[in-house]
C-alpha cells in the first residue's frame, strides 16, 4: 500500500546548543583559511545548511564566532594525543619523528590562518584569547616526556632538550626573506639535533 503522506513524519533529534556551535565552526574553518575574516555570515550559513539567522542565535556576532574558530586552530588536542602515542617507540630518534612531525603540523596550521586573518584585517582580543604561548608550553612539556626513557644519557635536562629541539623545528618552518627557501625534512632534523651537523666520526 502507498504510504500515508499524512502521517507526521519522525524528527531528528534537534542540535544542542554546543553541537551546534560545533558544526557552525567546522563549517566556516575551510572558509576562513580561504576569505580570513571577509567570509560573510551569508557564506558560513550556506556552508553550514542552516539560515543566517541561526549564525547569530549560537554567536553574538561575526567575531565571536572567528574568536572561536581562532581558538579552535590554536587548540593543541590533537598534537598531545600524536606526542602520547610516540611514547611507544623504542628509540629516541623515532620518538622525535614522531614529535617533530605533531609540530610541524600545527605551526603550519597556525601560521597560515593567522597570516589570512592578518591580511584581511582581523585583530584579534589578545587579553581574552589565549593564544601559541599557552598551547606551545603544553606541547613543549609533551615532547620532553618523550625524552624521559633516555634521560641520563641527555646532556641537558628533558625540559631544555624539548625546547631546544622545538627551537631547531620553528626555525626549519620559517623560509622566505630573511630565511632562505631551503628546509631540512624529518629524519635530517632528528639527524642534526642528536648528532650536529658534522660529518664524520662523531
Amino acid at each position: 500500500m502507498p504510504e500515508d503522506t499524512t502521517q507526521k513524519r519522525k524528527r531528528a533529534p534537534a542540535m544542542s546548543p554546543e553541537d551546534r556551535r560545533e558544526a557552525i565552526v567546522a563549517a566556516t574553518l575551510p572558509l576562513l583559511f580561504d576569505h580570513g575574516a571577509n567570509v560573510t555570515t551569508s557564506q558560513i550559513a550556506k556552508a553550514a545548511g542552516i539560515a543566517e539567522g541561526t549564525v547569530f542565535r549560537a554567536f553574538k556576532d561575526k567575531q565571536e564566532l572567528i574568536a572561536t574558530c581562532v581558538k579552535s586552530v590554536l587548540a593543541v588536542d590533537a598534537e598531545l594525543e600524536l606526542l602520547e602515542d610516540a611514547r611507544q617507540a623504542e628509540t629516541l630518534a623515532d620518538r622525535l619523528s614522531w614529535a617533530i612531525s605533531a609540530v610541524s603540523g600545527y605551526l603550519d596550521r597556525m601560521w597560515k590562518l593567522m597570516s589570512v586573518l592578518r591580511d584581511s584585517g582581523y585583530r584579534p582580543d589578545h587579553e581574552k584569547q589565549q593564544g601559541p604561548p599557552v598551547e606551545m608550553q603544553r606541547i613543549s612539556e609533551g615532547v620532553a616526556r618523550l625524552f624521559g626513557p633516555d634521560a641520563e644519557h641527555l646532556r641537558v635536562d628533558p625540559e631544555l632538550a624539548a625546547r631546544l629541539l622545538l627551537g631547531l623545528v620553528f626555525t626549519n618552518r620559517m623560509q622566505g626573506a630573511g630565511f632562505g627557501d631551503s628546509a631540512a625534512d624529518t629524519d635530517q632534523l632528528v639527524e642534526l639535533f642528536l648528532h650536529g651537523a658534522l660529518k664524520g666520526d662523531r
